[in-house]
């Protein structure tokens, strides 16, 4: 078990979350993805340039290594120049700098005076003019916790990023209909201490913002974790999404942090070093049964002195030190490497590797890396795993990192600095008066909690329907629907929590289900016209086949038959079936039930049916 404390665990997280404005942020286009075939594709190269302070960020100076080229595939309706970066950006989308400011009132934060905005240097290609536009709009608030105070250090709003469609030969595909769309990013401090309490800020984090405008789906929030211990090194981890998976996540980085620190100390006592020279290595390999090796155009290879049998060290669950070097290779476009802990194998043989050890003339505690690909390739994936060799010597080194399903993380890019930001020239400061902030104050939206509490004492919900509810962003619907039909709150709110998850998992796009369909549906049956049960089958035949309600329920042969006719049904079933109900009295009651539902088949309420078969039953008895 980890002593969290004793190891000095640091914690702060990053969510970023799309608003679902009617407009992008700098254009009107509209914030919604499509699938159709591009009508035209722009072909771009980005470069690194100076920061406002002069300097090239290390980041974007990595990326610009690797001379990637840049697809954008475009349309002409939906995206626009602005997005192409052929057109200055149109004025701030207001909308989207209100509902951020509606957002920073619920965390506790000082918004600004006067709204700013920056360029963030990103060459990764999702920018098509090489900067993301970001402008803070809140400092200082707070969240709390059961574990204490959280501190929420910055509010900015932002334009999302292109979405990547592909990446093949050197060139990286991405659809520019993401681009633009107005972005949240809430960023704390680095106060949590302990894994539960990074999940609990999350989550309320994720329940604030579902409370206003934003966004729901796959891709529209996204959340990064900047994970460090004492004499480690701060780490981001982009891309997290399951919040029960962040505890493990954690306890995952912290042990592999641990473990590079104690490879920094057996290296250090090794006096360990790491030679800047490459060897091309193709004539020792020449007689190699490796695939990889004699296919490649180069083979090189890179001595580090005292490092053997710490590359194939496990630093986290399935992942190994060699893992770390090949990650930072991978960049450079190879497909991997060869190290001295996990030869001989994959078709070198052991002779082979005695020869390499020959050649470099290597001591007992000396390993060697080795890459085979096109030769560019090759110097420079080994000129990044010297770099990142170097780093073994210091540590842990600053890095962003990403999640794998299993907790566990990769090496992205290096961490970016300061050097990234410089001024945005094309688009003015923007007064933050204080009567707009009087009345955001005054029209704060209720908060997720608030809202069950409130609908379980007002409609007698259970909490767990309450919850369910809140959760599907259902309460609206729910409302609506008691208020204009008949029908109890528990089945309005079964249906809406959990048939309607049922018909998204048998593939029913439910987005078809609005309110109005919904409320015609619950008419149905506060008029007696339908059953409860018949419901999720109108609902599912309203997805596929388009049918209103009422038409759905018809062709169905879903339509309620009366009294009378449920009640000829039911003496003719108990009559056919006398003789099981004399031998086992009231106990016949279940199959009988099941034979009276089979063939009424939910044109019938259940109530009724158990009522009138009830009745039958006992008459034959007495």
């Amino acid at each position: 078990m980890l002593d969290y404390e004793k190891i000095g665990l640091k914690m702060g997280l990053e969510v970023h979350q799309q608003l679902n404005t009617d407009e992008k942020l700098f254009c009107a286009c509209e914030c919604n993805l499509t699938d159709k075939k591009p009508e035209f594709k722009i072909l771009r190269n980005l470069r690194p340039t100076q920061s406002e302070l002069g300097k090239i960020d290390r980041a974007a100076f990595e990326e610009a290594k690797r001379k990637l080229g840049f697809i954008y595939e475009a349309y002409n309706n939906e995206t626009c120049l602005v997005e192409a970066d052929e057109e200055p950006p149109h004025p701030l989308n207001m909308e989207a700098l209100e509902l951020s400011l509606i957002l920073a009132t619920l965390l506790n934060m000082h918004a600004v005076d006067e709204f700013h905005l920056m360029r963030k240097q990103v060459i990764d290609g999702s920018n098509t003019g090489g900067f993301q536009r970001t402008g803070l709009v809140a400092t200082e608030g707070y969240l709390q916790t059961e574990y204490g105070k959280v501190i929420i250090e910055n509010l900015c709003l932002e334009e999302d990023a292109a979405r990547r469609i592909g990446h093949e030969k050197g060139k990286v595909t991405f659809r520019l209909d993401r681009l633009g769309i107005p972005l949240v990013e809430i960023t704390t401090d680095p106060s949590m201490k302990h894994p539960e309490q990074v999940r609990d800020v999350a989550y309320q984090i994720g329940q604030i913002l579902r409370s206003t405008k934003v966004k729901r789906g796959l891709g529209t929030i996204r959340q990064d974790l900047n994970i460090s211990i004492r004499d480690g090194a701060r780490v981001e981890i982009k891309g997290v999404q399951d919040l029960d998976l962040m505890p493990k996540m954690v306890e995952n980085e912290v042990i592999r942090q641990i473990n590079l620190l104690k490879i920094r100390d057996e290296l250090i006592k090794r006096n360990a070093s790491v030679v800047e020279e490459l060897y091309d290595v193709a004539d020792v390999l020449k007689e190699t049964k490796s695939n990889i090796i004699t296919k490649a155009e180069s083979v090189h290879a890179i001595k580090l002195k005292g490092f053997k049998g710490l590359i194939g060290m496990e630093i986290q669950s399935g992942r190994r030190f060699g893992t770390e070097l090949a990650g930072y290779a991978k960049k450079m476009g190879v497909s991997g490497l060869f190290h001295t802990d996990e030869l001989p194998a994959y078709g070198i043989a052991e002779e082979e590797v005695t020869a390499l050890n020959e050649f470099l003339e290597l001591e007992e505690d000396d390993a060697f890396i080795l890459v085979a690909d096109n030769k560019e390739k090759v110097i420079n994936a080994l000129q990044e795993v010297q770099r990142r060799a170097k780093m073994a010597l210091e540590g842990v080194p600053e890095e962003t990192r990403k999640v794998t399903p299993e907790g566990n993380t990769e090496y992205l890019r290096p961490l970016p600095t300061a050097s990234r930001m410089y001024v945005e020239t094309d688009i003015p400061a923007i007064n933050v008066s204080k009567e707009l902030l009087e009345e955001i104050k005054s029209n704060l939206p209720e908060l997720p909690e608030e809202k069950k509490e409130r609908i379980m004492k007002q409609y007698k919900l259970s909490e767990d329907l309450a919850k369910q509810l809140v959760r599907t962003d259902k309460v609206e619907s729910f409302e609506l629907i008691k208020k204009e039909s008949s029908v109890d709150s528990t089945t309005i709110a079964s249906i809406l929590a959990y048939t309607l998850k049922e018909l998204k998992r048998d593939e029913c796009d439910i987005n078809e289900l609005d309110d109005a369909v919904l409320l015609e549906t619950f008419k149905l049956l506060s008029d007696g016209k339908i059953s409860k049960d018949a419901i999720s089958n109108i609902l599912s035949n309203v997805c596929k086949e388009g049918n209103s309600p009422e038409n759905a329920a018809k062709s169905l042969n879903l339509i309620m038959l009366s009294g009378e006719d449920v009640e000829e049904i039911i003496s003719e079933i108990v009559s056919s079936n006398k003789k099981m109900v004399e031998e086992r009295g009231m106990a016949a009651m279940g199959p009988i039930m099941g034979m009276a539902m089979k063939k009424l088949k939910g044109k019938a309420d259940g109530q009724l049916v158990n009522k009138l078969l009830k009745d039958k039953i006992q008459n034959i008895l007495s």
